[in-house]
């Protein structure tokens, strides 16, 4: 009986020496080092045709103006995404919330994988948290039920997403900032914030660079979708002309604007917004700089083909001490 105990105890010993099994391969995600910098990019041909075959060795990238050691590269067809979707419910936007309501689900439905998450945030006088980051369509689609019109009408406005005193009639730039900073810093992956606006703001306490930085710091993009009532804008019509900031806020951070008319509906706006986002490049480096001051510093990626243009950020913010 006590040599069956001694070998039982040997053998448990020997187990509990042998290394632990590595669990299966995950798909390639962004690396939460702060010394690490992950840059996310988009190519285009002549034709603003999206192009999604190319290699680590089609790309360089420089860090102001030096070039850096590409360590990690891969395509974003797998990689973890989490979206931000800002939608505007402002006066001006009174009437276009329903179609805003529908198409958003729909691009929920199609753009969403199993590990991917979305939360949603409605901004006028005041910004709102509606749904917080989650992967099912249900969740969404309560959320975006409750979109509805803010107007400015005084005095304190709570909500889970913080406001202060405000009587403001529009507070995009502070939206963008509450989504980026309280929201999408902490997150490790892929990040995007999605606005619906006129790109009108009147009134936020941040300003439009702050809701930049506040986006780079989170290492995320902007898309802009450009979408105004005309008529909301009196008899003569011309619009809030925002067009412009938000093309700042797209362009600063890697995204672009997409501006809705009668031939290019929100729908189609959302189809050619999944597949750029099903058609990116992830490029990771360990800066040569190894400073760690808060500097902005430029980056610029470039590939081989001159034919082709990379959409990027043009920027981040290094580490702090």
């Amino acid at each position: 009986m006590r040599t069956i105990c001694f070998s039982l105890l040997a053998t448990l010993l020997l187990v509990a020496a042998l290394p632990a099994q590595q669990p299966a391969s995950e798909p390639p995600t962004f690396k939460a080092d702060v010394n690490v910098v992950n840059v996310l990019c988009t190519v285009r041909n002549k034709q603003n045709g999206l192009v999604g075959n190319l290699e680590k060795r089609d790309f360089t990238i420089f860090e102001d103006g030096k070039q850096q050691e590409i360590t990690d590269f891969s395509r974003e067809t797998d990689v973890p995404l989490t979206i931000a979707l800002l939608v505007d419910v402002s006066e001006s936007q009174e009437r276009l919330i329903d179609t805003e309501r529908r198409a958003a689900y729909e691009f929920f439905s199609k753009v969403l994988r199993k590990k991917d998450e979305a939360f949603l945030i409605s901004f006028g006088a005041e910004a709102e948290l509606l749904q917080d980051s989650t992967n099912s369509p249900r969740l969404l689609q309560d959320g975006l039920n409750q979109l509805h019109l803010s107007v400015p009408v005084g005095g304190l406005h709570p909500g889970p997403v913080p406001t202060m005193h405000n009587q403001a009639g529009t507070i995009l730039y502070d939206a963008v900032y509450l989504a980026a900073d309280e929201k999408l810093k902490g997150d490790v992956g892929r990040k995007a914030i999605v606005v619906i606006t006129d790109g009108v703001d009147t009134g936020s306490k941040k300003t439009r660079d702050e809701g930049i930085e506040a986006a780079q710091r989170a290492d995320s993009i902007i898309y802009s979708i450009f979408y105004q009532d005309i008529a909301a804008y009196g008899p003569f019509g011309g619009g809030g002309g925002g067009e412009a900031e938000l093309r700042r806020m797209s362009s600063d951070t890697g995204g672009r604007v997409f501006k809705v008319d009668r031939r290019y509906t929100l729908d189609d706006v959302f189809r050619d917004l999944q597949d750029e986002m099903r058609s990116q490049y992830s490029i990771a480096y360990t800066s040569t700089n190894t400073k760690r001051d808060g500097s902005f510093r430029k980056l610029d990626v470039r590939v081989a083909n001159k034919d082709l243009k990379v959409q990027t950020r043009k920027g981040y913010y290094a580490p702090e001490n």
